[in-house]
């Protein structure tokens, strides 16, 4: 198997539940050694997090945790605390999404571990980031798709805000601290010294505004909601057909003309209200009800292959299950197999990102807890058995299926 562009690169994870795990899963599927310190007894919170659960594991984290090397330690201990300071030696880089200050206290924060591992890069991923009046907040991803004005612009206009229905603050912090951490590699590169990295899931939903932001910049007004339509595009909005919820993504004037012609809709393609994009913005309330009357007289199937055929941007509403039976889906290996040692094959997720050269992999299901606690004690940090034996006599640390 060919190396991936991070292979050499060892990440030691402190994080737990979703924003720390997808970052650190997003680099070990690049190659890097990602081992994660759990704690003992629990583990990941997410290892909890159900149903649904295969066989005791639990579906949530086995989504974000491919890759990666469980070792469960308790770093609290001063026995464990050893443990912990020699594979953050060992490091090039510790990520972690405690609440700001939680690390500081326990002699674990940037500036101490800077001064003593100057090539560390720390990534630090919060609620509301390591600086301002709202630091020491405990961030969560509802809380902030609504602080972040994200709900405002999503769900019906005479309904309430809605969440997303995946956790996108939560995802797009770990791609942006994934992108952090890329960032601070190449600086280290050249300087030799490693960086903070600091991401706020408040900051991630903030930049992921884009041209809504733009548009409140631009009037002064917030944007309202508008359900499927686009505000500054049309028809860009979800219609019944006969049988199933019909997608459309009309982004010019010339796939306009195109989606008349498959419609056999002559009168509204020369209809000036409706020629240019602009138009059919401004004239929405009008068009949008004549093309729902056209479009339900349609079955879906039939309709979506019109419309394809004319080279018009469409789609159906499909389930996850058809999402990701897609062949398109299935051809661009966004569907993984590994082998888990106790559930056997498992599905995942593939790789969104596609290098020609040194392309990531899955290579490993995720871990059971504490699944590499012993080789990693004794291959990386040298102990001998007897002083495993102790550190788990003293409940510092656990191996999987270890009894206390």
């Amino acid at each position: 198997m060919t190396e991936g562009p991070l292979s050499g690169v060892t990440v030691l994870d402190l994080s737990r539940v979703l924003s720390g795990p997808y970052c650190t899963m997003l680099a070990a599927d690049m190659g890097a050694r990602v081992i994660k310190i759990e704690h003992p007894v629990r583990g990941d919170d997410t290892r909890a997090w159900g149903p649904p659960f295969q066989d005791g594991e639990s579906a949530y984290y086995l989504s974000i945790n491919r890759n990666k090397e469980s070792v469960a330690l308790d770093f609290k201990a001063p026995a464990g605390r050893r443990v912990l300071d020699a594979l953050l030696a060992r490091a090039d880089v510790v990520v972690e999404n405690f609440r700001p200050g939680t690390l500081e206290a326990q002699g674990l924060g940037y500036a101490a571990l800077h001064a003593v591992y100057p090539r560390l890069v720390y990534v630090s991923i919060s609620g509301f980031g390591q600086t301002g009046p709202r630091r020491a907040e405990a961030g969560y991803d509802m809380v902030a798709q609504a602080e972040g004005g994200i709900m405002s612009i999503t769900g019906l206009p005479d309904g309430p805000g809605v969440r997303m229905g995946v956790a996108i603050a939560d995802v797009a912090a770990g791609m942006f601290a994934f992108q952090g951490l890329l960032l601070a590699l190449l600086a280290r590169a050249r300087t030799g010294q490693g960086q903070h990295v600091d991401v706020a899931l408040l900051d991630a939903v903030l930049a992921l505004l884009s041209y809504q932001a733009g548009r409140y910049f631009a009037t002064g007004q917030p944007p309202a909601r508008t359900g499927n339509r686009h505000t500054a595009i049309a028809p860009y909005d979800s219609f019944d057909a006969a049988d199933g919820e019909l997608i459309l993504a009309v982004g010019n004037d010339d796939q306009w003309q195109r989606f008349c012609r498959a419609l056999e809709l002559e009168a509204l393609a020369a209809d000036p209200r409706f020629t240019t994009n602009d138009q059919r913005v401004v004239h929405y309330a009008a068009l949008g009800p004549l093309l729902a009357a056209a479009i339900k007289r349609w079955p879906l199937e039939r309709l979506v292959a019109s419309l394809r055929a004319a080279g018009v941007p469409c789609g159906a509403v499909r389930s996850i299950a058809e999402a990701l039976g897609d062949p398109q889906a299935i051809a661009r290996a966004m569907v993984e197999t590994t082998n888990h040692p106790s559930l056997g094959p498992i599905k995942s997720l593939g790789l969104p990102v596609k290098l020609s050269a040194t392309p990531g992999a899955v290579r490993s299901a995720p871990p059971r807890l504490g699944e590499h606690t012993h080789a990693v004690l004794r291959d990386d940090l040298e102990l001998r058995q007897e002083e495993i034996r102790l550190l788990e006599q003293q409940r510092v640390i656990r191996s999987t299926g270890g009894q206390w």
